[in-house]
């Protein structure tokens, strides 16, 4: 069971990285670009200065995974904290409130706490593994929707999305013709997070790295849902990939994409 210093450090943390997003909103910020789309502002790297600061002082035997930092300098400890200090960044870059910051703790490669919180709400999702997953206290439950034409669903398109875009469009277009709708936020963490509390009945995507998931899978489990590889498979962070679901609409789920790239597969074919 995780000891209690662990989900508090989590929630402290999170906390002050919306607390810095907030004041720099008002304040000003350099925006940069990693990639041809991917952007990072200064605000992504003073929230994970915070975090590797704060967690130096609490826990300096504890390796640390960052978005803009990467590993930290203890790869054999069996604690690795998992941080997004700011999941949403174009969001935040463009004035649009849909971001937050999102903080994981992998004991012995298994995630047992997890934190987001969204400063523009005020929302602050939590989970212990085995303690259920709560928002602002109270406690979350995922939907019990059985029918996929009466779901919404959320989905996320990775920076650099213009190449190898087919398989996205794709599946995006298999849901648009069987759910009730598909809506598109830009923060995986918080995506998560509202399938946790039954907002959404599921969230697919690819090309995801550790620090968008590691705390918002936690949560959706912690509520009841379920999560895999859009192939079915365990969830791996590594792989990139998943399915968030209410479970009772993850088979569903699974099988429309297996039909959609089969179809694609075979119209591949029928072409060369």
């Amino acid at each position: 069971m995780p000891e209690p210093a662990f989900l508090q450090t989590a929630i402290d943390i999170v906390m002050r990285a919306g607390e810095i997003q907030r004041a720099r909103q008002g304040s000003g910020y350099r925006v940069s670009k990693k990639g041809t789309t991917d952007l990072v502002t200064e605000v992504d790297l003073e929230c994970e200065r915070m975090c590797r600061d704060v967690l130096a002082e609490r826990f300096p035997d504890h390796d640390v995974l960052a978005e803009e930092g990467g590993v930290g300098n203890r790869p054999g400890s069996r604690w690795r904290w998992v941080f997004d200090p700011l999941d949403g960044t174009t969001n935040y870059a463009h004035g649009l409130p849909i971001f937050c910051a999102s903080l994981g703790l992998e004991i012995d490669g298994r995630t047992e706490v997890g934190a987001v919180y969204d400063p523009s709400r005020r929302e602050l999702f939590t989970a212990e593994r085995g303690r259920g997953a709560m928002l602002n206290g109270t406690s979350l439950k995922v939907s019990d929707t059985t029918a996929l034409i009466d779901a919404l669903l959320v989905t996320g398109f990775p920076p650099g999305a213009q190449r190898g875009v087919g398989d996205l469009v794709a599946i995006f277009a298999e849901f648009l013709l069987q759910a009730r709708a598909v809506r598109r936020l830009g923060s995986a963490a918080l995506d998560l997070c509202y399938v946790a509390t039954g907002c959404f009945e599921a969230f697919w995507e690819q090309h995801l790295k550790p620090w968008d998931v590691c705390a918002g899978v936690l949560i959706v489990e912690e509520a009841g849902g379920r999560v895999t590889g859009m192939d079915g498979v365990p969830f791996d962070p590594a792989a990139g990939h998943l399915i968030a679901s209410n479970g009772s609409l993850h088979d569903e789920m699974l099988r429309v994409i297996r039909e959609s790239r089969a179809d694609r597969d075979r119209a591949r074919t029928e072409s060369a």
